[in-house]
């Protein structure tokens, strides 16, 4: 397009300069020569230079030294086209301001003939921020390209509008093969239905994570993936499609199959080790027991949570119940330690007190562990206990008649925790009372208070031992009630129930001077207790042993002494009291002495012996087991 011809210098320049300050973008206007004759007031704040540093110098002022040799050959082939180049015509150059700073410009041209000769109007427009704009979407577009996700678009249809690299890849269809096409194609006949629930979704402007149901390759094969999809919007707001990032979590998916696996093993060898371990309680003639332990459901779930019963001989039973913190094969392992450690130290006749002290020498020497116990020395024919805890939660008594209360034991400090001497409390409590004693897995709830849920299994004991005298349907409605469907969370769960005797044993004792007379008094009463019991056939071996430990006490301890007679259904224990603390040791006798065989005897003909300390001093006992005989209607014990 040819420009037309304008007057020259007056009238003409002040049209000019009318157009030029009325142009959107920044204009100057040079010769053949190239020299600058206008230039508008945007041009002079593009390019930093006043109006006077311009007119009259050449237009390659304006221009790059790197440009400037081809500049006036370019003008001159311009000048003889003389055709109207409009903007994107592809002149897009770079300028240079007065501070010396360059930047990328675009410029449409127009010849304007004139009386005085040719003259060129440049429109300059700088682009810098238009490149770099174009540069972040190419960068995008390379990312988006690049990714090891697959990244598709579609309309709000469902019809699929692009299709990167990645899907190819993942799914096995090239983009020329599913643009256009439905993305349905890539669900399940069974779950296509869910592809319009979703699109109805978008349309509402959710954005959706974690769809599964794009997931089918060209081939038909199944793909594990994780689909997040998001509405795309027009300028209007209006939802006009949506975009989508499928990830392949195959690999994902089969770490935490394989780590599950992990765990399950895990958990399976704890449970394993903690069975075999804690072994089976044995049971006790005196006292009747049930006990539940469950493991935890979460992540290696088995504990360190253990009890034991342990016959600590004349009548006595050691009762332990301890939580190591944590859970897995470590804890499950500690509890093993302690467990055989406190069996050992327990069978000793150590206090519960003393017990606990050496207990906590023990954990404090494993580094960062913490270990609540509590262990009770019961009595059932005189229904006495004997209970230390240390940090462990309070032991329940539900008496006939009483109702349900915590026995009044003080409570230490964890094991492990160390410098912080232990207490212990004797009780005695009414006959046919129900002790329950418990780990917090069984209580203790998320977001819960801890005295509430005490307070909750105070109730729902109460109501168990008030409805039924069963100790197994007592165990279970307490698990019901407190952990429904019996399965704990984040903590294993253990709970053991133990009935002292309605009706005391038989029993008779009598108080002996420290003398020999002692041996023949003793004998005597050992005789006729035997009788009124109706159980003589045992006579000659007890009598035997009753004198041993009688005559070791006269010759060995302070008096005065006291002989107290136990018979169960399966067992006579008899017990001598001194009050001398030092225990008395088993050995062998030479051939030439004529003492120190009475222990031996002890030892020989007894099913058990012992020894354990008492506040005054100390009692050593044997116990004889009494042969099974069918019972007699007309037999009856005489009570003492």
């Amino acid at each position: 397009m040819r420009g037309g011809t304008v007057g020259a210098a007056g009238g003409g320049q002040g049209l000019f300069r009318v157009l030029l300050e009325a142009a959107p973008d920044a204009m100057v206007i040079v010769d053949e020569a190239g020299v600058i004759q206008l230039v508008s007031a945007r041009l002079e704040t593009l390019f930093g230079y006043a109006r006077a540093e311009l007119l009259g110098r050449p237009v390659e002022i304006l221009v790059p030294d790197r440009f400037r040799g081809r500049h006036a050959g370019h003008r001159r082939a311009y000048a003889a086209q003389q055709e109207v180049r409009a903007m994107g015509a592809g002149l897009e150059v770079h300028g240079l301001r007065k501070d010396g700073s360059q930047f990328p410009v675009d410029i449409s041209l127009s010849p304007l003939a004139t009386r005085n000769g040719l003259l060129i109007s440049a429109t300059v427009r700088d682009i810098s921020e238009r490149r770099s704009a174009e540069a972040r979407i190419n960068e995008l577009a390379d990312l988006v390209e690049s990714s090891h996700d697959a990244i598709l678009a579609k309309t709000i249809d469902g019809h699929i509008t692009y299709w990167n690299a990645a899907a190819e890849r993942l799914y096995g269809y090239t983009a020329e093969e599913v643009i256009g096409r439905h993305v349905s194609l890539l669900a399940t006949k069974s779950r296509r239905g869910e592809i319009t629930q979703i699109l109805d979704r978008l349309r509402r402007g959710e954005k959706i994570e974690h769809f599964e149901t794009i997931r089918v390759t060209r081939n038909g094969r199944l793909l594990d993936v994780d689909v997040t999809i998001w509405p795309t919007r027009a300028a209007d707001g209006t939802v006009n499609g949506a975009c989508a990032i499928a990830r392949d979590i195959s690999d994902r998916k089969r770490t935490e199959a394989e780590l599950t696996r992990l765990y399950e093993q895990q958990r399976d060898i704890a449970l394993t080790l903690q069975h075999s371990l804690m072994g089976t309680p044995p049971e006790v003639p005196e006292l009747h027991t049930a006990s539940r332990y469950l493991p935890a459901t979460q992540g290696a779930g088995v504990g360190g949570d253990w009890f034991d019963l342990v016959p600590l001989g004349a009548g006595r039973v050691g009762v332990l119940m301890g939580d190591v913190m944590g859970r897995g094969l470590e804890a499950a392992a500690v509890m093993g330690q302690l467990r055989s450690a406190a069996n050992a130290l327990a069978r000793t006749g150590m206090p519960p007190v003393r017990l606990m002290q050496v207990l906590d020498t023990v954990v404090t020497d494993l580094p960062g562990q913490l270990v609540t116990c509590c262990y009770l020395v019961i009595k059932p024919d005189t229904r006495e206990l004997t209970i230390c805890s240390a940090g462990h939660l309070p032991v329940l008594l539900a008496s006939p008649g009483e109702g349900v209360r915590t026995l009044p034991a003080p409570v230490s400090v964890p094991l492990g925790v160390g410098g912080i001497p232990h207490e212990q409390t004797r009780i005695t409590v009414p006959p046919g009372s129900v002790l329950a004693l418990y780990t917090d897995g069984l209580i203790e709830t998320p977001g819960s208070d801890i005295e509430h849920r005490i307070a909750a299994l105070q109730e729902e004991f109460a109501a168990a031992f008030a409805t039924d005298p069963d100790l197994e349907s007592a165990a279970d409605r307490l698990l019901a009630a407190m952990l429904p469907g019996a399965k704990p969370d984040d903590d294993d769960a253990t709970l053991l129930l133990t009935r002292l005797p309605v009706a005391p044993l038989a029993s008779v004792d009598i108080a002996l001077p420290a003398t020999p007379s002692a041996v023949s008094d003793g004998r005597a009463f050992l005789t006729a207790a035997l009788a009124r019991w109706d159980r003589t056939e045992v006579a000659d071996e007890a009598c035997l042993l009753v004198s041993e430990i009688l005559t070791n006490a006269i010759r060995h301890a302070q008096g005065p002494l006291r002989l107290r007679l136990r018979m169960s259904r399966s067992d006579l224990t008899a017990e001598v009291s001194d009050r001398t603390s030092r225990r008395p040791q088993l050995r062998l006798a030479r051939t030439d002495e004529e003492s120190g065989r009475g222990l031996f005897l002890v030892d020989t003909l007894a099913d058990s012996w012992g020894t354990h300390p008492t506040d005054e001093g100390k009692i050593i006992w044997f116990t004889l087991r009494l042969p099974e005989r069918a019972p007699s209607r007309h037999r009856r014990v005489t009570p003492p």
